[in-house]
This record gives C-alpha cells, sequence and structure tokens, in this order.
C-alpha cells in the first residue's frame, strides 16, 4: 500500500462524535512509552503526525487520521502507566471500552507490545478483554531494534507459548521498528488486503 495522504480528523472523549462516515478504522493501543506514536509516523511516512512525547500516557484522547481518503487510523490512550491523576486514567479507560464497544466501523485493532520485555500479565489481560468480546485484534510487537534476531523469536515464542494456552488459533502478529522501518510493508500490506476484502464483500 502506498501512503498518498495522512490527515488529522478530530480528537475527542465522546465516541459518538467520532466520525459518522462508514469508512473502516484500524485502532493502535498498547501500554504507555510501548512506542505508538513513533509507529504511526512511521506507518504513514509523516514524521509529526501522532504526537510524539518523552512523558508516558500524553495521548489522552481518541485521535482520528484519514489515509488516503480511504480509511481510518485511530490513535487511543495508552492502558497501564500514565503520569495522570487517578480520575483521568479511569476517565480516558472508561471511553477506550466504550470505543471497542460500541464503534462498529472499527475492523480491527493492532496491540503494541514491547518486544524487549517479557510476556506482561497486563498486556495478556487486555488481549484477554478483546478476545471475551468478540473484537478482532493483531499483534505488533515495537522496538525490534533494540534486540539482537535471537533474542527477538525467544520472545516472540515466549508470547505464542502463553497465548496457546488460551487462544486458538493464535493472533497475526507483525515485528516492527521505528526507526527502522522494519515492518512497514507487512502492516501496510495486511491493512490493504482487510480493505480489499471489504470492498469485495460489498459490491
Amino acid at each position: 500500500m502506498l501512503i498518498r495522504s495522512a490527515e488529522f480528523v478530530v480528537s475527542n472523549q465522546d465516541v459518538s462524535k467520532c466520525p459518522s462516515s462508514n469508512l473502516p478504522e484500524y485502532a493502535f493501543i498498547g501500554r504507555s512509552n510501548v512506542g505508538k506514536s513513533s509507529l504511526i509516523n512511521m506507518l504513514t511516512g509523516r514524521k509529526s503526525l501522532a504526537k510524539t512525547s518523552g512523558r508516558p500516557g500524553k495521548t489522552q484522547l481518541i485521535n482520528h487520521f484519514l489515509i488516503n481518503k480511504s480509511w481510518h487510523l485511530v490513535d487511543l490512550p495508552g492502558y497501564g502507566y500514565a503520569r495522570v491523576s487517578k480520575k483521568a486514567k479511569k476517565t480516558f479507560q472508561k471511553f477506550i471500552t466504550s470505543y471497542f464497544e460500541k464503534r462498529s466501523q472499527l475492523v480491527s485493532a493492532f496491540v503494541l507490545i514491547d518486544i524487549r520485555h517479557e510476556p506482561q500479565q497486563i498486556d495478556l489481560d487486555f488481549l484477554t478483554w478483546l478476545g471475551q468480546n468478540h473484537i478482532p485484534f493483531a499483534i505488533v510487537f515495537t522496538k525490534a531494534d533494540k534486540l539482537k534476531p535471537k533474542t527477538i523469536d525467544q520472545h516472540v515464542d515466549a508470547y505464542m507459548q502463553v497465548l496457546s494456552q488460551i487462544w486458538e488459533p493464535l493472533p497475526d502478529y507483525f515485528i516492527t521498528s521505528s526507526s527502522k522501518r522494519t515492518g512497514r510493508k507487512e502492516l501496510l500490506a495486511y491493512i490493504d488486503a482487510i480493505n480489499t476484502d471489504l470492498n469485495l464483500n460489498q459490491e
């Protein structure tokens, strides 16, 4: 897929105020500081489309971006650690849940996981919640440039072994690095294939 255009549409905390179009949506979410903004910028080829920050938890809104005038990329707040008050965290965790439960345009979620770490319970719990609520998702392992290929394989295998105990079939996954642009082609091809299938089914 060639990204010809990528533009910001709207930010809000109210799912009912998300774009009213029927364009397919792909939501990106992960723990704070997982490298979500950098990944979005790498995928779209726009250096500052999503705002990056050294302060974890900066994204606290549902952010819609229109890609190629044909689908929406949705940047969601991170779950887990964030330097915000408990009240604020509870508020945006609530609208994250509301987004996933109510947004009919959502085609797939991409759950970002830092490849440097062993399986984290908070990630496993979120993946389980998505599965229990019948929300399609794929896993995106980030920061692959920080590890050697052998270690990457070991960490991915560790996750798949844990997931295999509760999941069948296993979810699709991608290995990415924003700085090296690793995984960009594969992720965009995955989205393109789904969009093509959706268009065929609608014809």
